[in-house]
C-alpha cells in the first residue's frame, strides 16, 4: 500500500521528510563504497583486462573469461537477423522520434556580435567518442541505448566511435552462463554502433576511461546505472568527461487533483516502481483523490507480474503527500525535484510555469509516462536524486 502523509501534522512531516532524505540519497552519500570504487578504477587502469576479468568473476561469472568482453560483428549481425518484424519496425520508429526531437533540440553556432571593433561568437562540435552504460538486469533496456546513442549520433559523433558498455545477467549455482539481450545486440546493429561490451560496473566505466587491451578509450560516457556506476563516472570525470548527472533508481513525482483519472495515474506510478526500486511521490490537496488512487493502485497490482518488487518500491521509497493546498504542493514537488513529473490537474499551464524542478514533465491526463520512457522523443536518461534542482538530461 501507499503510505500517506498528512504533512500538516508534526507525524506527517516527519515521515515525509524522511522518505525525501531516501531521495537525496546520491553519490555523495556512498563513502563505504567510493572507497571500493576508486580501488577497482586503479586496478583497472593498471591491470586493464585481467582486472575486468576478475571483478566479472566476482560478481557476476565465475568463468566469465578475456575473449567475452567484446561481442563479435558475427554476434551483432545475428543479433540484427533475429529481431522480430514488428519490434524491429518499433525499434526503428522509436529511433527516428528521437532523431527528430534531437535534431530540434540541438545547440546551434551563434552568429558573430561585434564589439569595440572585435567580432565574437560561439562555435559548437562534437566530441571524437563516447561510451554509453546501458543496464542489465531483468529488464531488456534497448530504450536506453536509443536515448543515449542516438542524441550523440544527432551531435555528430561517428556511431563506430561510440561504445556499449552491457552486462550480462549474473549466473546463479549451476545455471548456464547468460549473455547481453539479442534485442540489445540487435539494436546496437541497427544503429551502427561496432564497439559493444559484455561488461558492467565500475570495472565497466574505468575500462571506458582509461582503456584496456579489448575496450578502446572515450572522450565522454553518459547513462544510467547503479550506485558503483555512478561513483565510478563521477571519479572518472577530468580522465574524460561524463554526463554530470546522478542517474540512478527511477523517480516520478505526480501531482493530482480531482480531475485526474486515477486509473491513469495509478498506471504512471507502477511503471515507475516496478523498475525496482521505483521511487513514487504522489501529491494533492484532496485526501478523497489519494485514496481513489491508492484503490487503482492495489488494484491493478493484482494483474502485474512484478506485483512483488512493485510493493517493496511502493513500502519502502515512495508515498502520497497531502498537502494543505496547491501551493504546498508545488514547493513539495519543486523541492522532490523529481526525474519525471506528471501534472494530473485541470491547470496544467498555471502549475507548469510554477513547477520548474524536474528532469521532463508530463502534462495533462493522457500524457503517460512511458511514452517518454520508450517512444515520444526527448531522452529518458534524466537526473535523479534531486539533480534536476541544477542538471538536466541528455
Amino acid at each position: 500500500m501507499l503510505p500517506v502523509y498528512d504533512i500538516a501534522t508534526s507525524q506527517g512531516q516527519a515521515d515525509y521528510q524522511a522518505r525525501l532524505t531516501r531521495l537525496k540519497s546520491t553519490a555523495s552519500a556512498f563513502s563505504e563504497q567510493a572507497q571500493l570504487v576508486s580501488a577497482i578504477l586503479q586496478d583497472v587502469q593498471q591491470h586493464g583486462d585481467d582486472a575486468i576479468v576478475k571483478y566479472m568473476r566476482k560478481w557476476t561469472d565465475p568463468d566469465f573469461t578475456a575473449d567475452r568482453i567484446k561481442v563479435s560483428a558475427a554476434e551483432l549481425d545475428a543479433a540484427e537477423k533475429q529481431l522480430p518484424g514488428d519490434l524491429r519496425s518499433a525499434i526503428e520508429r522509436s529511433i527516428e522520434n528521437v532523431r527528430q526531437y534531437q535534431q530540434h533540440a540541438m545547440p546551434k553556432s551563434m552568429e558573430t556580435v561585434t564589439i569595440n571593433g572585435a567580432e565574437l561568437g560561439m562555435r559548437f562540435t562534437p566530441m571524437a567518442s563516447a561510451g554509453m552504460c546501458v543496464p542489465g538486469g531483468a529488464a531488456v533496456l534497448f530504450s536506453t541505448l536509443i536515448m543515449l546513442a542516438v542524441p550523440a549520433m544527432v551531435a555528430g559523433i561517428d556511431p563506430q566511435n561510440i561504445s556499449v558498455i552491457n552486462p550480462p545477467p549474473t549466473r546463479i549455482g549451476d545455471e548456464p552462463a547468460g549473455d547481453i539481450s539479442p534485442i540489445v545486440l540487435g539494436t546496437c546493429k541497427m544503429l551502427g554502433i561496432e564497439n559493444v561490451y559484455r561488461i558492467g560496473g565500475a570495472q565497466a566505466v574505468a575500462a571506458l576511461a582509461y582503456g584496456t587491451q579489448s575496450v578502446k578509450p572515450i572522450d565522454i560516457i553518459a547513462g544510467p546505472g547503479n550506485v558503483f556506476v555512478q561513483l565510478a563516472k563521477a571519479q572518472v570525470a577530468g580522465v574524460c568527461g561524463t554526463d554530470g548527472g546522478f542517474y540512478g533508481p527511477s523517480e516520478i513525482v505526480t501531482v493530482a487533483d480531482e480531475s485526474a483519472d486515477p486509473g491513469y495515474v495509478a498506471s504512471d506510478l507502477i511503471a515507475q516502481a516496478e523498475h525496482n526500486p521505483g521511487k513514487c511521490f504522489l501529491v494533492s490537496w484532496s485526501r478523497d483523490v489519494i485514496d481513489a488512487i491508492g484503490k487503482e493502485v492495489q488494484s491493478q497490482m493484482a494483474k502485474r507480474t512484478r506485483s512483488e518488487f512493485i510493493q517493496k518500491a511502493l513500502d519502502t521509497e515512495s508515498c502520497a503527500v497531502l498537502t494543505k493546498d496547491v501551493d504546498q504542493a508545488i514547493q513539495v514537488s519543486n523541492t522532490a525535484a523529481a526525474e519525471h513529473v506528471n501534472l494530473a490537474v485541470k491547470d496544467v499551464d498555471g502549475l507548469f510555469e510554477r513547477i520548474t524542478n524536474g528532469g521532463e514533465f508530463f502534462l495533462g491526463h493522457q500524457t503517460p509516462v512511458a511514452a517518454g520512457d520508450y517512444y515520444a522523443g526527448p531522452s529518458h536518461c534524466l537526473p535523479t536524486g534531486t539533480a534536476a534542482r541544477f542538471t538536466s538530461g541528455i
